[in-house]
């Protein structure tokens, strides 16, 4: 049976039960928000509704919290003159599935709670994830390029060599840092990043080295250098590219030589501490250009990673964007349930030149300003189809999802066809046909 909750004053002369009392359905009734919280607890319910009339002391706006707080489809029910009012139109437009007037018609009562239910097991069944894996060392995606890129994590992070993160601006190359540095025997140490495109040529080699006091003008102390922090540790030197030539030339020897001599100092120090450096730059062009070092190139470039961007990783920006709807209720709109198809089509055909910090910049902004129950393409500035050539069919569509959790799981399995099959309950020759 489908449990349909039912809030309204205790005097309150509707009786909804005996209008509902059909097999399919059981509803029940309680009074106030207190007491549907404690019944909700546990239970499966998909369909609530409201009566708004003498007997319950409150009105469609104030009950738009309790609305937020539970993903239910809600029906408001009113006296006629109620819905005239620009206040209470605006709450039941962007709170509630749909509303009834007083008195009540039996048919439309039922047609209203069936289509209700209808359309919260659709948008469940909708906004589950496509594949059970989402992801591994901070980062969300289950595609073939992010599962690579989890093994390559895993095989270097133990490496006390140098590493080159390279990558489009936004694609997430921090918190591939962060992954090396929290997986290897340096995790107990500090992780230092320093962004070197944002700092003045002036001061970077005193804040990646130090400086003694009196050093220069200004230098009314010592300072440590970022360097000289990360000891024991990890440092991450962000934008490696735009490190001037004149620091270049000290990073180069704290590279051969694990030493920093502060500025304005003569003493040697020797430092422990992994370098790991990222850039959305090609530094093969630049060392051409003459903009860096050779020889520092190939000292950083010991180990490389490479991290793919958003628009070549298929279904996971989906994933993420349910990721940070999720991680972010408190910034939501009261209301706020998901995104609706179109919303989902234009997440996947945009080509996100920001990558996922763009992702997340829309979805922010979407979530805070948008006014429904679903998210949709115009509240992310997106444009869900430049024509109706471009609508993928339910074939390709489902073909594209099959084929990113078949390649997932083979690659979990080392390429083990009977594993593979294991995992997804599917035969061998199943398998090898998909």
């Amino acid at each position: 049976m489908r449990t349909v909750f039912i809030v309204q004053g205790e005097k309150s002369a509707v009786d909804l039960r005996s209008l509902l009392a059909l097999p399919q359905w059981q509803p029940r009734r309680v009074m106030h928000a207190d007491q549907i919280r404690t019944e909700l607890a546990g239970r499966d319910c998909r369909v609530g509704i409201v009566v708004f009339d003498d007997a319950l002391a409150c009105s469609p706006n104030e009950f738009a919290d309790l609305v937020a707080e539970f993903a239910m489809e809600w029906i408001a029910i009113m006296p006629r003159c109620c819905v005239h009012d620009r206040v209470v139109a605006r709450a039941l437009s962007s709170q509630f599935f749909d509303y009834l007037t007083l008195p009540i018609d039996q048919a439309r009562l039922l047609f209203c709670v069936g289509h209700a239910y209808g359309k919260a097991v659709l948008r469940q069944s909708a906004h589950t994830p496509i594949v059970p894996f989402e992801g591994q060392h901070g980062m969300i995606g289950s595609s073939p390029r992010m599962l690579a890129l989890y093994a390559k994590i895993e095989r270097i992070m133990r490496v006390r060599a140098p590493v080159l993160i390279a990558g489009e601006s936004g694609v997430g190359k921090e918190l591939v840092a962060l992954a090396l540095h929290h997986g290897s025997a340096r995790q107990g140490g500090p992780f230092i990043p320093v962004n070197c495109g944002a700092i003045p040529e002036t001061l970077i080699a005193s804040l990646l080295f130090g400086h003694e006091k009196g050093a220069f003008t200004g230098a009314y102390g010592k300072q440590i250098g970022s360097i000289e922090a990360a000891n024991g540790g990890t440092i991450f030197l962000d934008e490696i590219g735009d490190l001037p030539l004149t620091a270049q030339a000290s990073l180069l020897r704290f590279l051969q030589e694990s030493t920093v001599v502060r500025i304005g100092s003569t003493r040697t120090l020797h430092i422990d501490a992994r370098i790991i450096a990222a850039t959305h730059v090609d530094l093969e062009a630049a060392v051409r250009a003459g903009r860096f070092r050779e020889d520092l190139y190939y000292r950083l470039n010991v180990m490389h990673v490479e991290v793919p961007p958003l628009r070549q990783r298929g279904t996971d920006v989906v994933l993420l964007a349910q990721h940070f709807f999720a991680s972010n209720r408190a910034a939501i709109a009261p209301g706020a349930r998901g995104f609706a198809d179109d919303a989902v089509i234009a997440l996947q055909k945009h080509s996100w030149p920001g990558n996922v910090r763009e992702l997340f910049n829309r979805l922010h902004r979407a979530m805070v300003l948008y006014d429904g129950p679903l998210i949709t393409a115009g509240d992310l500035l997106l444009d869900s189809h430049a024509g109706a050539s471009n609508f993928l069919s339910l074939a390709t569509a489902r073909s594209g999802i099959e084929r990113n959790i078949v390649e997932s799981a083979l690659m979990r399995h080392g390429y083990n066809v009977a594993a593979t099959a294991r995992e997804l309950s599917v035969s061998r020759v199943t398998l090898y046909r998909l």
